[in-house]
């Protein structure tokens, strides 16, 4: 039997993580650390507040998925802790799990806020050191992928490089870095090109994740219920990457880095053949290949350099496997948010299976993520 790869897990980074891996004597209370107010807790990261969980959900494992746990002692072993993880894959039929962050964002985003570049650096290596040392070396079933400072460039280079060696297999970036921290270059600008080009060199994927910046997405009604808000925002988070997408593959970043891989976490695969059809007829209606010189279609940077992350969508699924290539789809449980296929994922991959032929259903399940992420898979 063919092994499962979910391309898309989150760790929920327990309250030790920063304080005891970063120099108190140094950083003092700036530290991320967990407060209590009242019957609830919340991180304080250099002196923002920020909640229990990050950008993250441990909904899978509630007894209800609308709701989030109040105290990290109401957080399930599962969502932060190695061993118990591996336990609940065996249950879910996951064989391995390409690993994202919580608290630190879904795309790194909470530490490309602070100011200070130099405790944004230790931030960033205490949570890509806590991915190696309490999961990726408890387990080869899990693949780490690192974050990275936002500034100066060089530094973060620099750290993709350590990672690297330390046994990273992909790159986490927020997909819109001037609009998480102030004074950074637009993600389509050359300063990037440093960046892009370790990467390559290194055969490291970059991932962007959905949900990292919540003005990309329309914020639920104010009059709405909680549970009805949660509903609303489960759907506006992967659309949230129809504009990243449409960004990159206009960009001529991936002319300048052919390359280069591309991973869009969380991103459904339903809205691909939409955005890629829409991007090739707009530029064809107005002549802008010809008239700006690209050397491709759009959806042939796509096709060349880029995944997208489905879970539960089937039919979008076998629309992409069909227009794009299934060579471009990964899938993922996406555990343990709320959304997740956890714990019914054997149901999900069956109809994987069902609604495309084998081969395809293979390579979106197991063999695209083993390629990418330099899985050893059994056989």
């Amino acid at each position: 039997m063919s092994p499962i790869v979910s391309a898309d897990d989150h760790a929920i980074e327990h309250p030790q993580v920063w304080t005891s891996r970063m120099a108190r004597g140094r950083w003092g209370n700036r530290i991320p650390h967990v407060e209590r107010d009242g019957g609830a807790e919340f991180w304080m990261i250099d002196g923002n507040r920020l909640p229990l969980l990050g950008s993250g959900s441990a909904g899978a494992l509630m007894p209800d998925r609308a709701g989030e746990p109040l105290r990290f002692d109401q957080v399930a072993p599962a969502a932060w802790k190695a061993s118990e993880r591996l336990a609940a894959m065996d249950r879910d039929g996951i064989d391995y799990s390409v690993l994202y962050p919580s608290v630190a964002g879904a795309a790194g985003e909470t530490f490309g806020r602070l100011a200070d570049p130099e405790f944004e650096l230790a931030c960033v290596q205490a949570c890509n050191d806590y991915l190696i040392e309490e999961w990726a070396a408890v387990s080869p079933r899990f693949v780490a992928q690192c974050l990275i400072p936002l500034a100066p460039i060089r530094a973060a280079v620099a750290e993709i490089r350590r990672a690297a060696r330390r046994g990273h297999r992909g790159v986490i970036i927020p997909p819109v870095p001037d609009r998480v921290r102030q004074g950074a270059p637009h993600i389509n600008d050359a300063a990037w090109d440093p960046i892009w080009s370790v990467c390559e060199e290194l055969d490291l994927p970059v991932c962007f994740h959905a949900g990292s910046l919540p003005q990309l997405e329309l914020a639920p009604y104010a009059g709405f219920a909680p549970r009805l808000s949660e509903a609303m925002r489960a759907i506006t988070r992967p659309a949230g990457s129809t504009s990243i997408i449409s960004n990159l593959i206009t960009s001529r970043v991936l002319e300048r880095h052919p390359k280069l891989k591309v991973v869009f976490g969380e991103s459904g695969a339903g809205l691909i053949s939409y955005i890629l059809e829409v991007a090739d007829y707009a530029f064809v209606q107005r002549g802008l290949k010809r008239q700006f010189n690209y050397e491709a279609a759009l959806s042939e940077f796509f096709r060349r350099n880029c995944y997208a992350v489905s879970w539960y969508d089937s039919v979008g699924l076998r629309q992409t496997c069909e227009y794009v290539g299934a060579a471009n789809v990964l899938w993922a449980s996406n555990f343990p948010l709320a959304t997740s296929t956890f714990p019914d994922s054997r149901s999900f991959v069956r109809r994987v299976s069902e609604s495309v032929p084998q081969a395809i259903a293979d390579r979106v399940l197991w063999a695209n993520a083993a390629q990418l992420y330099k899985i050893e898979t059994p056989g």
